[in-house]
């Protein structure tokens, strides 16, 4: 008589992320295209027409030990594939709907200080006619609605999300610092690919943290009336 086979850890995690993944992947796919083209809708217009004067966001010590790196354009631009795991990951509708919920206060709580407190980054001493890869980021992206960052909110909100995903599927240490080290990526790139001043990611990874951690703590409270709802009426 044969003996079972035993699958290794690494490949449970996986297949459990995996049919996450599968799990209201249309939703998924057209709620996160739809959720970044109006915010980019409204992150545009009000980068174009600043309601308030604009500040510029001064430079600390930090900024001057963070050269200029064009090679890390591509971590830079890697956010929009690390934002779509996050949802990716969700188990079911009711989840998601969570989860877009809080996406949601963040962009609009991001935009709001846009909107009364526009600030733009100093003119960077680059030559960008040297750096033919950052002409379409200079010409979309100019460098305004700085502070906070809100690639790097999003970046650490997504990470948090992630993390518990990780957790939640048994994931082991590596993929989960992977994650965190991805995310780091992201955070230092906003600087040495000169979008953004230390000041900025200070206060985007600020924002990030607070909304996930906010919006954790609403579902274990929700879990738990829940929880009791279900043990009253048994």
């Amino acid at each position: 008589m044969e003996s079972p086979r035993i699958r290794p850890p690494e490949v449970d995690w996986i297949r459990e992320a995996v049919a996450r993944m599968r799990a209201w992947w249309w939703a998924k796919m057209f709620g996160t295209a739809l959720g970044m083209a109006g915010f980019f809708l409204a992150y545009f217009w009000l980068l174009r027409h600043p309601q308030y004067p604009v500040t510029v966001m001064p430079l600390v010590p930090g900024d001057r030990l963070i050269g200029f790196q064009p090679a890390l354009l591509p971590v830079y631009l890697s956010l929009w594939l690390y934002v779509s795991l996050a949802p990716a990951l969700l188990r079911d509708g009711r989840e998601l709907a969570s989860y877009a919920m809080a996406a949601v206060a963040l962009g609009a709580i991001g935009l709001g200080i846009f909107f009364f407190w526009p600030t733009a980054v100093p003119v960077a001493d680059v030559e960008w006619s040297r750096h033919p890869g950052f002409a379409f980021l200079k010409a979309a992206d100019a460098a305004g609605n700085a502070c906070p960052s809100l690639h790097v909110a999003f970046a650490v909100f997504s990470a948090c999300w992630i993390g518990r995903a990780l957790g939640e599927v048994g994931a082991g240490r590596v993929p989960r610092a992977l994650n965190w080290l991805w995310c780091a990526g992201i955070l230092y790139s906003t600087v040495a690919v000169r979008q953004h001043v230390v000041l900025d990611v200070l206060a985007g990874a600020g924002l990030g943290a607070i909304i996930a951690a906010a919006h954790f703590g609403w579902l274990r409270r929700d879990r738990r009336r829940a929880q009791h709802e279900r043990t009253g009426a048994s």
